[in-house]
């Protein structure tokens, strides 16, 4: 067992548990990662289907998803387990989210096209709301969960996010690889039995790391009734769910970050979707999908090494901060270049601003948490990070769900794959479009945001100091 001989929530934590946290992160991302990118030009390419009606139903599950995250957030801050309140669900829903997965990347091809319509829109909300989501939760609530010191926060968000950038890599360097050789159609590699047998492969590897992350990490932060006998350290309050909701509400810091990341994972969309279809509708060579995405994935994997250096002289909203700054110059290259080397360049810009911004995130959430509890005497762990992760996932979904709107009013039509054809050129015109300006101006507009308004570690240290 990796988990650290001790129980002090204010205490370090060994290498070896920080590690198996992080490992979480490379699990589900590597399955969020292919559903990101590989879902709408399977349903699209493989299936048939249209993309803006592909879209439409992303869009629409996005009310669900919302839902979703409010309701696994409350459940976390009410559960009460030898294992604590969060890992226990990771134990509890690894398996179904395998299974979902697996179902969403199996269309059965004879069914009428409304079946199928229907099919992926129940099978993606399910794996989507509920199996994804009763993952990512309480997987995000650890942070707060585990440790209670700032800097291990900061670094375990760090962490977790090199090992999501990992799970990207991961599925860049080997993804198509298995579609090409599990395709039975020397043609194409989007047939239903390569998804079908690559799925395998990868959920698979989710289900056995997940249970690696839940069987070497511990929960020792105590919240709720419990804690107040015992952990006097702090005093909390077991509300009521619309008092958490009014005091993550009047949580400026929360509700700037929570925008934050709705903003961040729609980019990241953006530039994973978007590597795809350049790939295939630009460049016309998918053998160059993933030259481009490990651009990003490498240099977002390198910097983080240096942000735990950084998080000791500069503060983590700094370094977030910054970070949309680079991801906003890296998006301006891919609208502006044209040449290879210099999209690599772009890429590696994005790459370092995502590393930047997203290693940031989770110890930013949760000290938005305690910051809201000093103000409130409200403990929101769950809430909080329920919210955080309904913006991520929304962020995603529309991302998609834009992208594919974008696609169908182009022009994209799958009947041309197909044929051997190509697409129109308005095709290349409005991807090349999302994957640079779009992204661009959102990055852009965060920068300003938070170098104006976002100061949450000097106000708790105030909070603090007049406690």
């Amino acid at each position: 067992m990796l988990t650290t001989k001790h129980d002090d929530p204010n205490a370090a934590l060994g290498w070896g548990e920080r590690l198996a946290y992080g490992s979480g992160g490379f699990a589900f991302n590597m399955i969020n990662g292919i559903i990101g990118s590989f879902m709408t030009i399977f349903f699209t390419s493989a299936v048939g289907l249209n993309a803006g009606i592909i879209a439409t139903i992303l869009a629409v599950s996005k009310v669900f998803d919302g839902i979703s995250d409010l309701i696994m957030g409350r459940i976390v801050d009410k559960t009460e387990t030898k294992m604590g309140k969060a890992r226990v669900w990771l134990l509890r829903m690894c398996i179904p989210f395998a299974v979902s997965t697996m179902l969403l990347f199996f269309v059965p091809q004879n069914f009428p096209d409304m079946v199928k319509y229907v099919y992926v829109f129940l099978i993606y909300n399910i794996t989507n709301a509920v199996c994804l989501t009763g993952m990512l939760v309480p997987f995000y609530s650890m942070v707060g969960l585990v440790t209670a010191d700032g800097y291990e926060r900061g670094l375990l968000g760090n962490i977790q996010q090199i090992f999501q950038t990992l799970g990207n890599v991961f599925v860049n360097s080997t993804f198509v690889i298995l579609l090409t050789k599990f395709s039975e159609n020397p043609n194409t590699i989007y047939t239903q039995r390569s998804f079908t047998l690559t799925l395998a492969v990868y959920c698979a590897i989710m289900v056995v790391v997940t249970l690696f992350c839940v069987f070497n990490t511990k929960e020792r932060v105590k919240v709720g009734v419990k804690a107040e006998e015992e952990n006097k350290q702090t005093e909390t309050k077991n509300e009521n769910v619309m008092e958490s909701v009014k005091a993550l509400l009047s949580n400026k810091y929360w509700l700037l970050l929570t925008l934050g990341n709705f903003v961040v994972f729609a980019i990241i969309i953006f530039y994973a979707m978007g590597t795809v279809f350049f790939s295939q509708y630009v460049l016309y060579d998918m053998g160059q999908y993933g030259m481009l995405a490990n651009a990003i994935s490498i240099a977002q994997f390198a910097i983080m090494f240096v942000t735990p250096v950084l998080m000791t002289k500069i503060s983590k909203e700094k370094i977030y901060t910054f970070g949309m700054l680079v991801m906003a110059i890296g998006f301006v290259g891919s609208a502006v270049f044209t040449s290879p080397m210099l999209l690599i360049g772009s890429n590696v810009l994005k790459g370092l601003g995502v590393g930047l911004s997203g290693g940031m995130a989770l110890g930013m959430v949760a000290d938005t948490v305690t910051y809201g509890r000093l103000k409130t005497g409200i403990d929101t762990v769950g809430m909080g990070n329920a919210g955080i992760s309904a913006a991520q996932k929304i962020g995603l979904g529309l991302g998609q769900a834009v992208f594919g709107w974008v696609l169908a009013a182009a022009g994209l039509d799958a009947a041309l794959d197909a044929q051997g054809l190509p697409q129109p050129e308005s095709v290349s015109t409005a991807i090349k479009f999302m994957y640079g300006w779009v992204p661009a101006v959102m990055a852009g507009a965060m920068f300003v945001i938070f170098l104006l308004f976002y100061h949450c570690e000097r106000d708790i240290n105030r909070l603090q100091e007049n406690a």
